[in-house]
């Protein structure tokens, strides 16, 4: 039997896909000089980066929680087949070469990279002038009873009775991801393996602007946001301005971030203390309008946690750790880029706006 109907007609034309697609293949083809470097020149023919790239943003789009998972919709999904770029009757990888190829990726710059082009495709829709940091809790993937002394001296049993031991990042390591640490965001909840997710988000449309991530300790998310919010004024002498927390509002922040040109819309902490923010930031209109759009940020941590991959991450070691939450964050902002350019290209209703 012949089936004369081809992948592009069993794709309904209105499918949210076809526009998210249009524009993967734009920074694709931007990036192209840069991953025909990656292609292997000899030995056995290996996966085009182009094809892993948008399989893995099909993993994050529709939260499939294992590569073997992923390659095996592949196999049977015409839907997945004709985002990836595979034809009716090409073979599937096997998910062993997938997640072997996979890793070549890593050791690339290749994550920030095509983040840098997603925001260059959203420039348009992207405020330069406003904007919100904060980070988030990533759990690592290892277990509580990994977490054993640095000297080997750790008695008997298993690691899984620790009930009574004093445990710190100091004196304990895990054996499963040494980079992880135990870390607990705020006070009630139990310490967990993690690493620490930051991000600073644009206030017009919340598309993500900079992402990083660090080891989980209590300075780590006023250390990323100077660095984030440094490389952003880099080259400029136009003020902007900064949403917070208030775990943001200490001395050497507020400083530094006004040393950096920025002024600091950092929720004020002043409970049994003084805040460092002063009447002359607090005074101005802007201030109460940029910690109304604090929810921009927590909407897409929210995103990332939810749908995307986040929540717990597979991965073990901050370099691929940090190379998912980057590549992650480039798939938010792709998602929604397809509705903000459909609704530039909405003609106006004027009664209605009247």
């Amino acid at each position: 039997m012949f089936s004369y109907v081809s992948l592009e007609q069993r794709v309904p034309s209105d499918h949210p896909l076809r526009e998210v697609r249009k524009v993967t293949d734009v920074v694709l083809h931007t990036l192209s000089p840069e991953l025909d470097a990656l292609y292997a020149e000899a030995g056995r023919p290996s996966i085009a980066p182009e094809y892993i790239l948008r399989a893995l943003l099909l993993q994050v789009f529709f939260s499939i929680r294992s590569e073997r998972l992923l390659v095996e919709q592949i196999d049977y999904n015409l839907l997945f087949r004709w985002f990836v770029g595979l034809g009716m009757d090409d073979a599937v990888w096997n998910h062993a070469v997938f997640s072997k190829n996979r890793d070549r990726l890593l050791t690339a710059e290749v994550a920030q990279r095509f983040f840098a082009e997603v925001n260059r495709q959203a420039k348009k829709f992207m405020s330069d002038e406003h904007f919100t940091v904060d980070g988030t809790l990533i759990q690592a993937w290892a277990s509580q009873k990994s977490f054993r002394p640095k000297d080997g001296d750790d008695g008997p049993g298993d690691g899984t009775n620790f009930h009574g031991q004093k445990r710190s990042n100091k004196t304990h390591e895990s054996t499963t991801d040494p980079d992880a640490r135990l870390y607990r965001k705020s006070y009630g909840k139990e310490s967990k393996l993690s690493y620490l997710g930051h991000a600073l988000v644009e206030n017009r449309n919340g598309l993500i602007a900079a992402a990083m991530v660090t080891h989980a300790d209590g300075f780590a998310e006023r250390d990323a946001a100077l660095l984030m919010l440094r490389s952003k004024q880099m080259g400029r002498s136009r003020r902007i301005t900064v949403g917070a927390d208030k775990a943001y509002d200490t001395k050497d922040f507020v400083r530094t971030v006004r040393e950096l040109n920025v002024t600091p819309h950092v929720t004020k902490n002043d409970k049994n203390r003084a805040s460092n923010v002063d009447r002359r930031t607090t005074r101005q209109p802007g201030y109460a309008v940029s910690l109304s759009r604090r929810w921009l940020i927590e909407k897409s941590f929210g995103w990332l946690k939810q749908t995307g991959p986040l929540r717990q991450t597979k991965l073990r070691g901050l370099r691929k750790v940090d190379w998912l939450f980057v590549f992650s964050c480039a798939a938010h902002n792709l998602l929604r880029l397809p509705r903000m350019i459909a609704q530039q290209h909405r003609p106006v209703n004027r009664e209605q706006c009247a």
